[in-house]
């Protein structure tokens, strides 16, 4: 038993992930689900997942198994991190080679660290700034430990910056001659400008509409952005972010129509009466 779950159960969560007949959004409430219960069976079911056509759940396949923080994952992420023919197929690709890393990182274990060195040199410069902090993010850890509890109940890519001066935090995040570290912390990185969407996300203010709404209209932005701006549409929920949503559901970046759905499922939950996106009574 798992969390009260019984291996069929967690099974059956498992099947609906991997059936690529369900709708998106049905998928990611399993694969939500798993990452909850963080189990080895759930890693078995998630990483079956990765031979997906969607570069969109197969990033966020990576995210959830790094949130789990179990060591079970850290061979099936390096072989993400490397299988470098993703990049291949699309640009969208490297979004999830970019998770990859990023997840190896949130788990925090050193046993990560000698794929993730090697790949801080990596041709990509969203997978090399990913790698980076991930490898700065293992030593914090095991240096110090990580005893920052996010409210947003996630495990987050840096340490968070000591000072809480937004003026004085504003200036580094907007100068590019400090660390990418220090800037993460609190124009000219994708993985920056990504982050930053979902952290705009995370804090749910309608003032960021605009701003959201500029990058995921912006065709020539890395779709890693343009993605991550429409599930931050989605948190924030409000009926300007819907209808926003609902036009780009059409754009014709796969990753972006895609990000669209499942933002507006988000959406509908969060103007719901749900107790929880991620549902096991389901």
């Amino acid at each position: 038993m798992e969390r009260g779950l019984t291996a069929q159960q967690i099974d059956g969560f498992g099947a609906v992930l991997n059936d690529a007949s369900k709708p998106l959004k049905a998928r990611f409430r399993a694969l939500f689900i798993l990452r909850n219960i963080g189990c080895d069976l759930s890693i078995k079911w998630i990483a079956k997942c990765f031979g997906d056509d969607s570069a969109l759940l197969k990033h966020e396949l990576a995210y959830c198994l790094g949130q789990t923080q179990n060591t079970t994952a850290i061979p099936v992420l390096a072989e993400v991190l490397r299988d470098t023919s993703q990049d291949m197929y699309a640009v969208s690709e490297t979004i999830v080679r970019h998770e990859a890393g990023e997840a190896l990182g949130a788990i925090g274990d050193k046993s990560a660290l000698s794929t993730l060195e090697k790949y801080s040199k990596d041709s990509c410069q969203e997978i090399a700034e990913t790698c980076q902090l991930a490898v700065e993010r293992i030593h914090w850890v095991n240096a110090s430990g990580d005893k920052t509890e996010s409210p947003y109940q996630s495990t987050d890519p840096t340490a968070t910056a000591l000072s809480d001066n937004v003026t004085e935090l504003g200036v580094i995040l907007i100068d590019p001659t400090q660390p990418l570290w220090d800037r993460l912390c609190c124009e000219d990185s994708a993985l920056l400008r990504h982050e930053v969407a979902y952290v705009l996300g995370q804090v749910q203010s309608s003032v960021a509409i605009k701003g959201l709404k500029s990058r995921l209209s912006l065709i020539s932005e890395n779709c890693m952005v343009r993605h991550e701006c429409a599930e931050a549409l989605g948190a924030i929920a409000t009926e300007e972010c819907i209808s926003i949503l609902q036009e780009y559901a059409k754009d014709e970046e796969r990753i972006v129509r895609e990000s669209c759905e499942v933002a507006l499922d988000m959406a509908e939950y969060e103007n719901s009466s749900e107790l929880q996106y991620a549902d096991i009574s389901a």
